[in-house]
């Protein structure tokens, strides 16, 4: 158990599950959409559904959308910001079936035209966990920076990346794949000690193969890129 673990985040808000985790979800799903959202679709689960407005879960998701960390004093007034900010809301209450009950799926628009789904549980202690990446199941925490890379299911691909990464010097401290069927579309999950180097990143980003990038950082340090 770590400190983190026995103290509590550093946060704005009465509960480290329901106010530090949901912005923390909130603001990796901004990470993923790659820009600020204008418009996010939020569906509620068990008890962010039934006990979340008490608690601030509504304004902390809204919070992280708006890239204010969970110890941000303007979090108590994301809900009333964000149409200022550009960003227009909609919560409703959804069954994900069998999850942790602290559940969200966010389903976001940018200015752009990009659309990210994200469904991610909130554990305790202002931990969380993404276990959903537009249709792909996954399982990070945002503790460390996490790079995601959709590509054609095809031989070699993922030892190509780890190849860049280690040229790069940085260290994979876990990795997870998921494909919708054999040679179809793939989702590579790396967890990194550090972040890629810009020149990493662009390098990756001009492959053939590459469909979509993204490297999140970590949401555990404040997380507000």
């Amino acid at each position: 158990m770590s400190l983190l673990d026995m103290i509590g985040p550093v946060m704005i808000g009465p509960s480290s599950s329901h106010t530090a985790g949901a912005c923390r979800i909130g603001l990796l799903a901004r990470a993923l959409l790659g820009t600020a959202p204008l418009k996010a679709v939020i569906g509620l689960h068990a008890s962010f559904a039934k006990t979340g407005r008490g608690h601030g879960t509504q304004l902390a998701l809204v919070a992280g959308l708006l890239n204010f960390p969970p110890d941000d004093p303007r979090l108590p007034d994301a809900l009333t910001l964000a149409p200022t900010l550009g960003l227009d809301v909609e919560f409703n209450e959804i069954d994900l079936g069998d999850v942790h009950p602290n559940t969200a799926r966010l389903e976001l628009e940018g200015a752009g035209g990009e659309r990210v789904s994200m469904t991610a549980s909130s554990t305790g202690g202002g931990v969380v966990e993404v276990i959903r990446v537009d249709g792909f199941r996954v399982s990070f925490a945002g503790n460390s920076p996490t790079l995601l890379l959709r590509y054609p299911d095809a031989l070699g691909v993922i030892a190509r990346v780890a190849s860049l990464i280690a040229a790069d010097g940085v260290n994979i401290a876990a990795l997870g794949c998921t494909r919708q069927k054999r040679g179809g579309d793939a989702l590579l999950v790396i967890e990194l000690d550090s972040p890629l180097s810009e020149e990493a990143l662009a390098f990756l980003s001009r492959w053939q193969e590459v469909q979509w990038l993204r490297l999140l950082p970590s949401v555990m340090d404040g997380g507000a890129a």
